[in-house]
């Protein structure tokens, strides 16, 4: 059904790492409104979906969810990629790294563990299309929370991350 590229949608080149910015933007990855939800939310609610364009819709942006989760999980290697243990606890990532090293693991920023409770698909498309557009809402906020204040780092991934 799919055909994988060996390449990221959008390139993902971070410079410094920073263990800081990773616990903030591992949301995107398994967070309530991350990555893994979205994709799992429009590719499960395609299946009941009447109409046929608007399921070859939720294909699309559940396959390209998928590739904005490959540039988070990208963007947290990265960003923790050869970091000393001081480092690491200096900048607050330790509690993550004791369970899962260097791995990228879906969880939000708080270390809650990613669960398919954060997305929904009732078999009812105006139900469902609801909760897409107040997810996406939510994301969009998310993102912007992560790319302004005192967390800023260094990456395209704004612009790249949502249609």
């Amino acid at each position: 059904m799919w055909s994988y590229e060996k390449r990221l949608q959008f390139p993902v080149r971070i410079k410094t790492p920073n263990a800081a910015a990773a616990k903030v933007i591992i949301t995107q990855y398994g967070g309530p409104d991350g990555e893994l939800g979205a994709s799992m939310r429009y590719l499960s609610q395609r299946y009941t979906m009447p109409w046929r364009g608007v399921a070859g819709l939720l294909t699309d942006i559940g396959t390209e969810e998928l590739a904005h989760l490959e540039m988070v999980s990208a963007i947290v290697y990265q960003l923790t990629k050869g970091l000393s243990a001081d480092e690491i606890r200096r900048q607050g990532f330790d509690t993550y790294f004791v369970d899962h090293t260097a791995g990228v693991w879906p969880q939000a920023a708080g270390g809650t563990p990613f669960t398919s409770m954060c997305f929904a698909s009732k078999g009812d498309a105006i139900t469902d299309l609801h909760e897409d557009m107040a997810a996406d809402g939510a994301t969009g906020k998310e993102q912007q929370c992560c790319l302004s204040g005192s967390v800023r780092f260094s990456c395209a991934l704004a612009g790249a991350a949502k249609i």
